[in-house]
């Protein structure tokens, strides 16, 4: 049943962390000292992927300048012009730190891991989706918080400066990362003899930022703010929205004339949003606002992303095989 649904441990682990924060929620001088366990566990994921990235795949993959073109163009552009279109709409739905949330996800970069196991799955360009997926990382360091100051804070916080949260965001995921690849000789060789170390301070520090976000949130009054049926409207406006940008990603690409293999990478890497940099992003840029609201609608999308994107590479790779 759970592999109908895929509903993966990762997935399940997720939605205990959000249990045990309504239960069991951190908070005072314990939160305090978990948040700071939570960025080292960060810094320590983005040294690994650097480390992990390798460059022979960075040269080939930025041959392709038309394809990562592409994606930043769905990534940063349309998936932005989705979500403040759709304010009319949800904003009075959602309420407004829901809505910020949506929109939060929109200006997300691409993620890393699943763009690229789907599409090694449905047999596209590996090479092109490791590149695609890493520079959407970097570049949406950067992007990212500048889209949140002009569209999001910018309506509440009129001195708000992006400035400081892109450089705070550098500290805590670029330089990690860029050491990663600059100690990639020293330390990609131990990591080859020891592959679940990597998984275990990805998913891991996620885990933790759930579990001190929804902590927060509660603590805060989370659930007396959420009902049932706006949890009902989101999970509808994520689908609504992923299916949107899965059919503009299916026929642009044949429209414009790539190879298959890189249809299947742009398919991949232009769909989906990433929860990695997303948690630790919101947790610079929203200080002092209900975090819990602002990641609950990256969560639901990222399940959503995973259902719908597993079941699309396994058909795809069934048919290639025929």
């Amino acid at each position: 049943m759970l592999k109908l649904l895929a509903l993966d441990r990762f997935t399940i682990l997720l939605v205990l962390m959000v249990l045990l924060a309504t239960l069991l929620p951190i908070s005072g001088q314990l939160a305090y000292y978990f948040n700071i366990l939570t960025t080292v566990a960060i810094a320590v994921l983005f040294f690994l992927h650097g480390a992990k990235l390798s460059r022979e795949a960075v040269i080939e993959g930025m041959l392709h300048w038309r394809m990562h073109a592409l994606v930043f163009i769905f990534t940063f552009l349309i998936f932005p012009l989705i979500g403040l279109l759709s304010r009319p709409v949800l904003e009075p739905v959602l309420g407004q730190q829901l809505y910020w949330g949506f929109l939060f996800m929109c200006f997300l970069p691409s993620t890393v891991q699943s763009s690229i196991a789907f599409t090694s799955m449905a047999k596209g360009n590996v090479a092109g989706a490791v590149c695609s997926a890493s520079f959407s990382n970097i570049i949406g360091m950067f992007i990212t918080p500048i889209l949140v100051s002009y569209f999001i804070l910018g309506q509440s916080q009129h001195d708000f400066d992006p400035t400081k949260s892109i450089v705070q965001i550098t500290l805590l995921l670029l330089v990690p990362f860029i050491l990663g690849q600059l100690l990639r000789p020293f330390i990609f060789p131990q990591m080859r003899k020891f592959p679940s170390v990597v998984k275990v301070f990805d998913q891991g520090s996620i885990l933790m930022v759930v579990y001190g976000a929804f902590s927060s949130a509660v603590v805060a009054g989370l659930w007396q703010q959420v009902s049932g049926i706006t949890l009902i409207y989101l999970t509808l406006a994520c689908s609504v929205l992923l299916t949107i940008v899965m059919l503009l990603a299916l026929y642009l690409p044949k429209w414009l004339g790539f190879n298959q293999a890189d249809q299947i990478t742009i398919f991949f890497c232009s769909s989906k949003k990433t929860l990695a940099s997303g948690v630790p992003m919101a947790q610079i840029l929203f200080i002092g606002q209900p975090l819990g609201m602002i990641v609950l609608p990256i969560m639901i999308f990222h399940q959503i992303q995973l259902m719908v994107c597993g079941v699309i590479a396994n058909h795809w790779s069934k048919s290639m095989q025929e």
